[in-house]
């Protein structure tokens, strides 16, 4: 799925916009560096693409946390994992026009559960230990739980699972 010679440029210009307006400089630059295909760009998307799934979580898990921390957590995972396996389709390794919508989910659901595991371990360990009260500590350690396995996925996603480039 994330074979380096198969990136294209024009669907992350695409997602970010017209680079030809004028900018600050440092803005530009940045998104100019964003939008290119090596290893550090393509890890600053993933981790972009992460911090804004991981703040729809946070946003349903506080909306709902009156249903308990278990069905707060179940939900949040589920939209913002659905959101984050479009974004890293689409933005992260530029993968949309060769991996369908549903195949990309498909393939993440096996990283989604043992992440959902953890993650709900993590929460129930944190109840047993805690009044189970704190919302933000219960984010903030299935932020942490996530980001590793986030990590884990990311490499690999970026060098494990490629497919083998075409030789002539």
């Amino acid at each position: 799925m994330t074979c380096p010679s198969l990136l294209h440029r024009h669907h992350a210009a695409e997602a970010l916009g017209d680079m030809s307006r004028p900018t600050v400089h440092w803005a530009g630059s940045g998104v100019a560096r964003l939008r290119q295909d090596d290893t550090t760009a393509q890890f600053a998307r993933f981790v972009l693409v992460g911090a804004v799934t991981t703040t729809v979580y946070a946003a349903f898990f506080i909306t709902l946390s009156g249903w308990g921390y278990l069905t707060a957590h179940l939900v949040g995972t589920a939209i913002s994992t659905v959101l984050a396996n479009e974004l890293h389709r689409r933005l992260t390794f530029r993968a949309d026009e060769r991996v369908h919508w549903f195949t990309a989910q498909w393939e993440a659901g096996g990283v989604t559960v043992l992440g959902l595991l953890a993650t709900s371990t993590a929460l129930g360990w944190l109840d047993a230990v805690t009044d189970g009260t704190n919302t933000g500590l219960q984010i903030a350690v299935v932020a942490a739980v996530t980001a590793f396995i986030g990590l884990m996925r990311f490499l690999a996603l970026r060098w494990i699972f490629r497919p083998e480039p075409v030789t002539s």
